[in-house]
């Protein structure tokens, strides 16, 4: 149990360098940890030039290189969860699948992952 909640501290320490990355590029956070029943969560939404972000979060220690949690599974419940998101919100609108990795202080964003 120990365990788990170091890691639920480290990723929420992560999440939050990633809102202020995203925030000091100019994304409008509108929510965090965004729960879509069963089908998962998605940690960042935002909103930047009139498109909606969907942006997972990852990391890892430092000789292991977190796109390797970012799993086709992963990517298919961020999918379905920012469809179930759409669809609860009635909302219209262009919107990106983005993956934020954090490795040894560095931040890459990768935008619209799907294509």
């Amino acid at each position: 149990m120990h365990h788990e909640l170091n890691n639920t501290t480290i990723g929420n320490q992560n999440e939050s360098k990633a809102v202020l990355f995203l925030e000091s590029e100019g994304f409008e956070i509108i929510e965090r940890n965004y729960y879509a029943r069963k089908l998962g969560e998605i940690d960042i939404i935002a909103l930047f030039e009139g498109v909606l972000h969907f942006i997972e979060v990852k990391s890892a220690e430092a000789d292991f290189d977190p796109i390797y949690n970012f799993t086709p599974r992963k990517l298919r419940r961020v999918i379905n969860s920012s469809q179930y998101y759409m669809k609860e919100k009635n909302l219209e609108i262009i919107f990106s699948i983005d993956l934020i990795l954090l490795r040894n202080g560095d931040i890459d964003f990768l935008e619209n992952i799907t294509l």
